[in-house]
């Protein structure tokens, strides 16, 4: 019998070998979700924005990955990146794991939930953000910005099996002193 050893690393998230595409309803699900707390209307898909995202997407792939935005002017953008994951199936001679790199299972709902959680850094009655150093609420106000009806978004696997993900939304949000509902 092979020994198996997952080292979990990333908050007891799940690992898996094979990335899989993100599901569009499921991540239209838990922006509305989130979007309903506060009274908004629904976001629905748009395969326009889902291009935009994935064209994003791929360009940060093929430039090794690096955490930015578009600066697509017209649209909002929210990114999440997830380390790899590392499994060891086997050991050496020495009796020593072998660790391999793998694309770590996120879903659609932790993704949208990482944007949301900056909530609790952000008064709607100042609209004001007091976030932590390096931290901020520009994600979660874009999920949740009023004015915005549709969502696309995409995700690339890295070479090192890191993973980002892109939403862009339209109507953008997050515009200067406005309050996002």
């Amino acid at each position: 019998m092979k020994k198996i050893c997952l080292f979990i690393a990333l908050l007891g998230g799940s690992f898996n070998l094979h990335a899989v595409d993100l599901i569009p309803a499921n991540i239209v699900a838990a922006h509305n979700i989130v979007r309903a707390k506060v009274g908004v209307p629904n976001l629905v898909w748009s395969n326009k924005l889902t291009t935009q995202a994935q064209a994003w997407a791929n360009e940060l792939k093929n430039t090794g990955c690096p955490l930015k935005h578009s600066n697509v002017s017209d649209l909002g953008e929210n990114i999440y990146w997830a380390s790899s994951g590392k499994i060891a199936t086997d050991t050496d001679a020495n009796g020593e794991w072998i660790w391999i790199d793998i694309v770590q299972g996120v879903s659609e709902q932790q993704v949208v939930d990482s944007w949301a959680n900056e909530q609790q850094w952000y008064s709607i009655a100042t609209n004001t953000c007091n976030a932590p150093a390096g931290k901020s609420c520009g994600h979660y106000t874009q999920v949740v910005w009023g004015n915005s009806t549709e969502v696309g978004c995409a995700k690339t696997i890295c070479e090192d099996y890191a993973q980002i993900w892109v939403c862009n939304y339209a109507p953008a949000g997050n515009m200067n002193a406005k309050k996002p509902y």
